[in-house]
C-alpha cells in the first residue's frame, strides 16, 4: 500500500496488540496471536505488507539469536555440562531418525536423492523460537519435558552447521559462488578442512576468553558511568557481535550467543542482562512470528493444495512418532512424552537458511523452494493449534489418566496443609514442615519428578493443582492452609482466584519469583507473599507452624540450624558424580534423614533449655502486665 516504514510499522504494532490481544482473551498462546496477525498484514490476504516481509524475517531472527542469549544466562557451565548425554542422546536419536524417515517420505513423493536429502535435513529441525517460547509462557521449562526439548533444540542448533556445510557437497554445478544471495558462506570456506576446523575451535574460545576479560571489564566501566541506556547499547553490542563472530566461522549466530550467554551465567550482571534485553527479545520474537505468517504463500497453495496437505501432514505425523519413540527411549512419562511429541513437530525457522542456501547452491529448482517454505512456516503455523488440542483434549483422557490415579488413591489421607509444587523451593518449605511433625499433601505436576520424589521418601502426587476435581480429592474443603510454590506467577495467579472464589476459609500462601510477580498477587488480596529464595521458603514454613501453635524463638533458631545443616549436606552430596542415580538417591536419602534426626533433636533440646527465651507475644504480655 505504501513504502512508508512508519506505515509498516504501525501495521505490525496494531496487527500484534489486536490479534495477541484477542489469542490471550480466549486462553491462547500469544504466537498464535502473532502467526494469526502476520497472515492478515501479509501479501496474501490484506495486503498491507509485501515482499519486504522476507527482508523483515531475517531481522526478526535477532529475536532467536536474543533468546538463546538470555537462556544461556540461565544456565550455569557446570550445569550445562551435566547435560551433555542428553543433548547428544535425545538430540541425536531425535535428528537421525527423523531425517532417515523422512528421506524415504520424500523419495514417496517422487523428489531425486539430493533433493530429498535436503528437505530431510530442513524437517529434522524444529523451531527453537515457538517452541521454547511456549514453554517458558507455561513456566515449563524447568520440567522433565522442558528440559528434554531444549536439550533437542540445541543439538539441533549445533548440527544445522554440519547441514551447512554438507549442502555444497550436494550442489548441481562444480561452479558454487563464493558468495550466495543469503550470505551463508563463511569467510574460512576456502581454507583446508584443518584450519577451518582450528578457527572455529578458536572462535569459541575467543567467546569464553573475552566473557571473562573483555566483556565484563567493559560492563564495570559502563555501568560506572550510570547512564543506563549505555548499558542497553553494551548488551545489544555483546549479542551482535558474538553473532557476527560466528556468522563469520560459519556457525549458528543463535548458537553463538547461547554460549556467550552461558560464559556470562556467572557475572554479576546476570541478572541486569537478562532485565535490559527481556523486552527487545520479546518484541523482535513477536516481529519474527509475525514475519513467517506473513511469508505463507497462498498462491502455491492454491496450485497444488493435495502435494502441500499431503506433505504437511506426513511431516508432522512423522516427527511426531520419532518425538514420542525418542521420548520412550528416554523414560518420559506419558503425558511428558505427549507434551513433547506436540511441542516439536514443526519444521523450524533454521529450515528457511537450509532451503534458501539449497536453491542458491542449485540443489533446489524455484518450485521445490516454494513449496517446503509453505509446509515449513504452515507447520509453524499449526503448531499453537495443536498444542491446545493435546492440552484440552487429549492430555486429559489419555495423559494425565495414567499418573493421576497413583494421587487419587492415596490422596483420601489429606492433610491440613496442601503444598503446590515440589521443585527446589517447595521442597524446602515441605522438609521443614515434616521436620516439626506436620504433613502436608503435596501436588506436582511433573510426573517424572513425582517419581523421583518418590524414590527420595516424599509422597508427591501428580496432578495439575488448577483443576478443581484434583484439589477437592487432596482435601482442598477441610485444609487450612493452601501453599503456592509453582515458579510460573500466571498459574499462582489461576489457582488463588479459584481458591478464593471456591473457599474463602483456606489461608493462602504463595511464592513469588520476583518484584512484579509479588504486585500483582498483592492486588489480589493476597497477604502472604514470599520472595524467591532458601530464607523465604523456610520463612514461610515456620510462619505455618507459628500458625499452627510453635513458638516463633524456637522456630527462629531451628530456621538457623535447617540452613547450617543443609549448606554442609549440599557440599558432601555435590561431590557425586552421577547425581539422579541409585548411589545418589541411596545417600540423598541418609542426608535428609540425618538432617531430620538433628533438627528434630535441637528442636527437643530447645524446649527444655531454651525455653524462657525471647517471644514477642510472651514480652508484649509481660509489658501489659507491668502497665497495669
Amino acid at each position: 500500500m505504501t513504502g512508508s516504514i512508519l506505515f509498516e510499522a504501525i501495521v505490525f504494532l496494531l496487527g500484534a496488540i489486536i490479534c495477541v490481544s484477542i489469542a490471550k482473551r480466549l486462553g491462547l498462546s500469544s504466537v498464535l496471536g502473532y502467526l494469526l496477525a502476520g497472515v492478515l498484514i501479509g501479501p496474501y490476504v490484506l495486503g498491507f505488507i509485501g515482499k519486504e516481509g522476507e527482508d523483515i524475517l531475517h531481522f526478526a531472527e535477532f529475536g532467536v539469536v536474543m533468546m538463546l542469549f538470555l537462556i544461556g544466562l540461565e544456565i550455569e557451565p557446570k550445569n550445562f555440562w551435566k547435560m551433555r548425554k542428553t543433548i547428544l542422546g535425545m538430540g541425536g536419536l531425535q535428528v537421525a531418525g527423523t531425517m532417515l524417515l523422512s528421506y524415504f517420505l520424500f523419495i514417496l513423493f517422487g523428489f531425486d536423492w539430493k533433493v530429498s536429502l535436503t528437505f530431510a535435513m530442513a524437517v529434522a529441525l524444529s523451531s527453537t523460537a515457538i517452541a521454547l517460547q511456549t514453554i517458558k509462557e507455561k513456566g515449563l521449562l524447568n520440567t522433565t519435558f522442558g528440559q528434554s526439548s531444549f536439550s533437542i533444540l540445541l543439538f539441533q542448533d549445533i548440527i544445522v552447521i554440519f547441514m551447512l556445510g554438507m549442502l555444497p557437497l550436494l550442489a548441481n554445478t562444480s561452479s558454487v559462488p563464493l558468495e550466495n544471495k543469503e550470505g551463508h558462506t563463511s569467510l574460512l570456506q576456502n581454507l583446508p578442512l584443518g584450519l577451518q576446523t582450528l578457527s572455529i575451535l578458536a572462535s569459541v574460545v575467543a567467546i569464553i576468553v573475552a566473557g571473562n576479560y573483555l566483556i565484563v571489564p567493559l560492563l564495570r566501566k559502563v555501568a560506572k558511568t550510570g547512564v543506563r541506556e549505555l548499558l542497553i547499547a553494551a548488551a545489544l553490542l555483546i549479542v551482535f557481535g558474538i553473532s557476527l563472530l560466528m556468522e563469520l566461522v560459519g556457525l549458528s549466530p543463535a548458537l553463538g550467543a547461547f554460549l556467550g550467554g552461558v560464559v556470562l551465567s556467572n557475572s554479576e550482571f546476570k541478572h541486569e542482562l537478562e532485565s535490559t534485553l527481556e523486552p527487545f527479545k520479546n518484541l523482535l520474537l513477536g516481529l519474527f512470528f509475525m514475519a513467517v505468517g506473513a511469508s505463507i504463500n497462498f498462491i502455491v497453495i492454491a496450485k497444488s493444495p493435495l502435494t502441500i496437505g499431503g506433505i504437511l501432514l506426513s511431516v508432522i505425523a512423522l516427527k511426531a512418532a520419532i518425538l514420542f519413540i525418542t521420548g520412550s527411549v528416554f523414560k518420559l512419562k506419558l503425558n511428558q512424552r505427549m507434551l513433547l511429541t506436540f511441542s516439536l513437530a514443526q519444521v523450524g525457522e533454521f529450515a528457511f537458511v537450509l532451503l534458501s542456501f539449497a536453491f542458491s547452491l542449485n540443489i533446489l529448482e524455484q518450485g521445490q523452494m516454494d513449496i517446503m517454505l509453505v509446509v515449513t512456516a504452515l507447520t509453524m503455523t499449526v503448531t499453537p493449534i495443536i498444542g491446545i488440542i493435546n492440552e484440552r483434549v487429549l492430555l486429559p483422557r489419555l495423559g494425565t489418566k495414567e499418573s493421576i490415579k497413583r494421587p487419587m488413591d492415596h490422596i483420601a489421607k489429606s492433610q491440613k496443609v496442601i503444598l503446590v509444587g515440589f521443585g527446589h523451593y517447595g521442597s524446602t518449605i515441605g522438609r521443614f514442615l515434616r521436620t516439626h511433625g506436620v504433613e502436608a499433601t503435596i501436588l506436582d505436576h511433573d510426573s517424572n519428578r513425582v517419581d523421583f520424589l518418590r524414590k527420595m521418601g516424599f509422597n508427591v502426587y501428580y496432578g495439575d493443582a488448577t483443576r478443581a476435581d484434583l484439589l477437592e480429592s487432596a482435601g482442598i474443603a477441610d485444609a487450612n492452609i493452601l501453599i503456592c510454590a509453582m515458579a510460573n506467577p500466571d498459574v499462582i495467579k489461576q489457582l488463588a482466584k479459584m481458591v478464593k472464589s471456591k473457599y474463602p476459609q483456606v489461608k493462602l500462601m504463595v511464592r513469588a519469583k520476583s518484584r512484579y510477580a509479588a504486585y500483582e498477587f498483592l492486588n489480589m488480596e493476597i497477604d502472604h507473599i514470599y520472595r524467591d529464595s532458601l530464607e523465604t521458603s523456610l520463612k514461610l514454613a515456620s510462619e505455618v507452624l507459628s500458625q499452627m501453635g510453635f513458638r516463633k524463638y524456637t522456630l527462629q533458631r531451628q530456621i538457623q540450624n535447617f540452613i547450617k545443616y543443609d549448606e554442609d549436606s549440599i557440599r558432601r552430596l555435590s561431590k557425586e558424580k552421577k547425581i539422579g542415580d541409585d548411589n545418589y538417591i541411596f545417600k540423598a536419602r541418609k542426608e535428609l534423614e540425618q538432617q531430620e534426626k538433628l533438627l528434630e533433636q535441637d528442636f527437643k533440646r530447645g524446649i527444655v533449655e531454651f525455653d524462657g527465651h525471647w517471644d514477642a507475644e510472651q514480652i508484649r504480655k509481660s509489658l501489659d502486665d507491668s502497665d497495669s
